[in-house]
């Protein structure tokens, strides 16, 4: 005789108007904190938006593989880990592109 094989109820979180804006909010001004702390301002609002979900993206990551817990938490969203993985991403993009302060890596002087 088989065994009956239940399996868990899967909940997803609500995906409403408010907590999207409420997400960037807290991607832009992570992404804008990042910014300031490495030194390396590119793109205004828009380019402040993107590197707060991308560093969001990449802290999670990064917290999830390093079996990290989750430090501040506001709306869903870890504060720490997504400053963390803006700042990385932005000392990337400094790295790579350079700009007043530094370098870069693809920049020639001719």
């Amino acid at each position: 005789m088989l065994a009956q094989v239940t399996t868990p109820s899967v909940t997803l979180p609500s995906l409403t108007i408010p907590s999207i804006v409420v997400a960037l909010i807290i991607a832009t001004i992570c992404g804008a904190i990042a910014q300031l702390v490495v030194g390396y301002t590119r793109g205004g609002c828009l380019g402040s938006i993107l590197v707060g979900l991308i560093g969001a993206l990449l802290g999670n990551y990064i917290a999830s593989w390093l079996h990290m817990p989750w430090i501040l938490v506001i709306a869903g969203i870890d504060v720490v880990w997504t400053l963390i993985g803006s700042a990385i991403f932005v000392a990337l993009l400094s790295l790579f592109f350079g700009g007043s302060r530094f370098g870069g890596y693809y920049r020639r002087y001719y």
